[in-house]
C-alpha cells in the first residue's frame, strides 16, 4: 500500500485542497474525492529515498558487499565474525554464508 496525494479541481472539501489516500499501485487513480465527490487528480509529491551509506550500515541491514581487490579476488568489506573476508574464483569455501542474513 502506497501513499497517494490528490488535488481538488474545484472547490475544496473538508479534506483540504490536497488530501492523502491511502491506495495500492494496482488500483486506478481517484477522479472523484471520496467525501464530496468533487473532481480531482493525482499530484506528483516528494519522495524520500534512503540509500545506506556506510558498509557498517550495510552489514546491518543484512547486506553483503564484495569490492574487487585483484583479478578473481573480492573482499567481503561486511563479512561478519567467522566469516572469510576475502572471496576468491574457483574457490567455493571462500563464499560467504548467507545462511546467516537470508531467512524464509
Amino acid at each position: 500500500m502506497a501513499i497517494y496525494e490528490y488535488e481538488h479541481l474545484g472547490e475544496p472539501c473538508g479534506r483540504g485542497a490536497v488530501f492523502e489516500v491511502v491506495q495500492s499501485m494496482r488500483e486506478n487513480p481517484l477522479t472523484r474525492c471520496p467525501d464530496c465527490g468533487g473532481p480531482v487528480r493525482k499530484i506528483i509529491s516528494r519522495s524520500n529515498i534512503n540509500t545506506p551509506k556506510t558498509d557498517s550500515e550495510l552489514k546491518d541491514l543484512g547486506f553483503t558487499k564484495l569490492v574487487r581487490r585483484d583479478n578473481g579476488v573480492y573482499e567481503n568489506v561486511t563479512a561478519r565474525p567467522g566469516e572469510n573476508k576475502y572471496m576468491e574464483a574457483g574457490k567455493p569455501e571462500t563464499i560467504p554464508d548467507f545462511s546467516k542474513t537470508i531467512g524464509d
